[in-house]
């Protein structure tokens, strides 16, 4: 009832910041779910505010952005790759690369196959693990 009186005074745009009507389609997007509950949506767009929240304010903490005053995306980045929680965000949140350098791993990968030139990337994956 709560949650009804909540939607019926429209207080309930002010207890959650994401678009409902998006977190709805995001959900209806798996062939799994049929129908959403009203109040499972408003749960996981609250869930999904508060996580997002924890994410930035992890990674200000832990990055640069102290130093800097901003959060950047370098310091999210950091974040998904070295924090465990976190690390399902890894492919999300790569780390940043020129383009040039992400075009010579590509043409590495089209010339070589298995005869990979291991002596550039095995220093990084390196300092990754030591990280």
């Amino acid at each position: 009832a709560e949650m009804a009186a909540a939607r019926l005074s429209g207080t309930e745009n002010r207890l959650v910041s994401l678009p409902l009507s998006r977190i709805r389609v995001i959900m209806k997007s798996s062939p799994e779910v049929s129908s959403i509950n009203q109040d499972a949506l408003f749960l996981t767009a609250k869930a999904t505010e508060l996580f997002v929240q924890y994410l930035a304010t992890y990674s200000y903490k832990h990055g640069r952005g102290k130093e800097k005053n901003a959060l950047t995306y370098t310091d999210l980045s950091h974040t998904a790759e070295e924090c465990e929680t976190f690390q399902f965000l890894a492919d999300i949140l790569p780390k940043k690369i020129l383009a040039s350098k992400y075009l010579k791993m590509l043409e590495k990968e089209k010339r070589g196959g298995e005869v990979r030139e291991d002596n550039d990337e095995g220093e990084e994956e390196d300092d990754e693990d030591k990280a």
